[in-house]
Order: C-alpha cells, then structure tokens, then sequence
C-alpha cells in the first residue's frame, strides 16, 4: 500500500526522510465526528509498511463544524517515533502497521 503524493508533506525523523498525510475527505462517520482522524506515513524512499494513525482531532471537514485543531509535525514525529518503538520497520514490506497518537490536550498543555 502507497502514499498518494498528492497532498503529503515531508519530515526528517532522526536523520530519516518520511512523508506523511492527513485523509483529505472524511468518512461518513468522520464527518459525523464520531471517528477520529486518520493520519498515513511512510518512509519517503522505499516502499515498505505504511502507518496509519488515529488521531484525537476531529477531522477539520465534519459537517458540525466541531473545533479543528491543527496536525503539527512535532506531533507527527512523536508519533513516527512511538511506533518504531512498538515495532513499525518502515523499511520492510508488511500490512499496515496501525497505532493511536497522544491526546492533543496531553502534548499542548501549559500551566
């Protein structure tokens, strides 16, 4: 499974090149803001396992207007890092490796 170009953007993780994408469209359930959003990264030159993340934004398209809260790549990294440490081998041809990120009030909050 590949990343569509189209619409990805790009990280350095520890010296390694990833590109990363948010579900342009959302799901019906999505949409609805009962599912969170979808986040898909692989390494950015071979194809190998893709990851797919759940995020705990509300997809910034869901017909309620529900508060949209921005994918900022320092999340992204946190993320690309957890899962190498839970097992993603970006390099090596599997199934989708599937992970849940951190809260966004647990990594923005200030005192």
């Amino acid at each position: 499974m590949a990343l569509t170009k189209k619409g990805s953007r790009f990280i350095t993780v520890d010296g390694v090149v990833y590109r990363w994408r948010v579900r342009g469209r959302p799901t019906y359930a999505q949409a609805l803001g009962q599912r969170p959003l979808a986040l898909a990264v692989e390494q950015a030159d071979c194809k190998g396992s893709v990851l797919l993340v759940s995020m705990p934004q509300e997809h910034p398209s869901n017909w309620f207007g529900g508060p949209s809260i921005p994918v900022l790549p320092s999340q992204v990294a946190a993320v690309i890092r957890k899962a190498l440490t839970e097992g993603w081998r970006p390099s090596q041809l599997a199934t989708a490796f599937r992970t849940t990120a951190l809260g966004a009030s647990q990594e923005s909050s200030t005192p």
